[in-house]
């Protein structure tokens, strides 16, 4: 299976680097007709023409299938749900390719930023699997809190989806025979999500903000306070339901571990996670003088995720047999969330397109809470990343800035005085962005992917997990929306 799995992977990268050869002189013919009309549309010269609104419906086909298709129509959505994600996605494509303006750079600039999701989570995925760590204690309130404490600050280290996969199969493994369906749903608020909200590292949408001129540890020291209340409630909350849960019963194969230290085998895949995560940064837009890999060899994309995808490679046929048999690693979940969000990825261009284009025309009218809670929202169902984006755009709109320009996203973390007397600076509208596309990342199983990995790997694993619909009327309604709006009045009800 190895061998067969390592060459698929390796003609992914082959086929990832042909596809850049091949359209490299199209992007960049394309990016500098994207500058063309960005000046124009700064000059008020060019008309922007957005897609029509029943544009939507197959995103929204999508979101309900998959709401309803492990409850409804279960065999068919467990056989069929690529070619459902696929199909929906083709209709956007097939649309924008040939009936909008600039359609095909769109559907491009959409196809990089799936590749460097998928590189990403897939990469993490691979390596983690290879990692088996055991700790020699049973689960109960204390341990699996001081846990989910750690994976939320391990998080802002490796990334949710590094956290996530380092950390799900040992916190199912230390709770075997009490496994609830709310441990898996708390393991998703906190490390799959919330924990990232530190750092630029952390979770996406910060990564982008970082790039776009935030500067690293602005987030640190501005929602500090916010994450740190925020996670301890939560697994204040968290601890009284498993609490209520009881001892439950130890499997007989665990009992032999009880009290040992912690062990951790297939620990050489640390060195593939690290050179992951240094390959984030190879980057002269987040390292000042850092050479432009692109330039040197001559393609506008891709370096970074070919090291990726190389480095799953090498991690996955060197591996740790033992610790991968110990993790039953498979690679279900994440062909799961391939499928699933390049279906996403597709249909949700025209809803992007529309709120953003409503963002920066109303971005006058909208204040802090609007932003917090429409980010918020839409980062629930949407991605997060480029909800953020769009949001940041019209809020910097509103104070006469443009978020092309790194000094002037600078300044605007710094706090550029409200052009309106009455309301706040500019750093606030930043904080009430940002918090709300981390944090409500976890509303859904579609808010982030790690979520969507959780729940594979704990259905594999034969835990009790909720469906989407129950997700999120069980948990994230009664539990997670009373929290956010008590932050929404203490921090951003202007």
């Amino acid at each position: 299976m190895k061998d067969t799995l390592s060459r698929a992977l390796l003609l992914m990268v082959i086929v990832f680097a042909v596809i850049l050869v091949g359209f490299s002189d199209y992007l960049y013919a394309s990016e500098a007709a994207d500058a063309v009309q960005a000046a124009a549309s700064h000059a008020a010269e060019e008309v922007h023409h957005l897609p029509p609104v029943w544009m939507v419906i197959p995103f929204a086909i999508l979101l309900l299938m998959i709401a309803t298709g492990p409850l409804f129509y279960h065999h068919f959505w467990e056989h069929h749900y690529p070619k459902v994600a696929v199909g929906l996605g083709a209709v956007v494509a097939v649309f924008y390719g040939f009936f909008m303006d600039h359609g095909t750079h769109t559907l491009l600039h959409t196809l990089e930023e799936y590749i460097s999701f998928i590189a990403l989570i897939g990469s993490l995925f691979i390596v983690s699997g290879g990692i088996l760590i055991k700790i020699g204690t049973r689960g109960r309130p204390l341990v699996n809190g001081g846990l989910l404490f750690f994976g939320s600050i391990l998080a802002d280290v490796i990334g949710t989806t590094g956290a996530s996969m380092l950390l799900i199969r040992p916190y199912m493994r230390i709770n075997e025979g009490r496994l609830k369906p709310f441990h898996i749903v708390f393991f998703i608020f906190l490390v799959s999500n919330i924990g990232g909200g530190l750092t630029p590292i952390g979770d996406p949408p910060l990564f982008l903000g970082f790039l776009k001129g935030v500067p690293f540890f602005w987030i640190l020291k501005e929602v500090w306070h916010i994450w740190l209340i925020t996670v301890l409630v939560l697994i204040g909350i968290f601890m009284i339901f498993d609490t209520m849960a009881g001892k439950g019963t130890v499997p007989k194969d665990f009992e032999s571990h009880l009290g040992k230290p912690l062990e951790i085998q297939g620990s050489r895949s640390f060195i593939f996670l690290a050179v992951i995560i240094v390959s984030v940064f190879m980057d002269p837009a987040v390292i000042p003088g850092f050479p432009s890999l692109q330039e040197m060899l001559h393609v506008p994309f891709g370096i970074r995720e070919v090291i990726m995808f190389a480095v799953a490679v090498a991690a996955f046929k060197t591996a740790d047999e033992e610790a991968m048999e110990g993790n039953e690693f498979n690679f279900e979940p994440i062909k799961e969330v391939a499928f699933l969000f390049i279906g996403i990825f597709a249909t949700m261009i025209p809803a992007l397109e529309l709120i953003g284009a409503y963002a920066e025309s109303h971005a006058t009218d909208f204040s802090v809470s609007r932003f917090y809670w429409l980010t918020g929202s839409l980062s629930g169902v949407l991605d997060n990343a480029p909800t953020y984006l769009n949001f940041l755009a019209g809020s910097m709109g509103k104070f006469g800035s443009d978020i092309g320009s790194v000094e002037a996203v600078r300044s605007f973390a710094d706090g550029i005085p409200s052009p309106v007397s009455f309301d706040v600076p500019s750093d606030i509208y930043l904080l009430a962005i940002s918090v709300a596309a981390v944090f409500f990342g976890t509303m859904t199983y579609i808010g982030n992917a790690p979520n969507f990995m959780v729940k594979n790997i704990a259905e594999q694993a034969d835990v009790d997990v909720p469906g989407f619909v129950e997700y999120v009327y069980k948990y994230s309604l009664p539990i997670l929306v009373p929290v956010f709006a008590v932050i929404w009045y203490v921090f951003f009800n202007y």
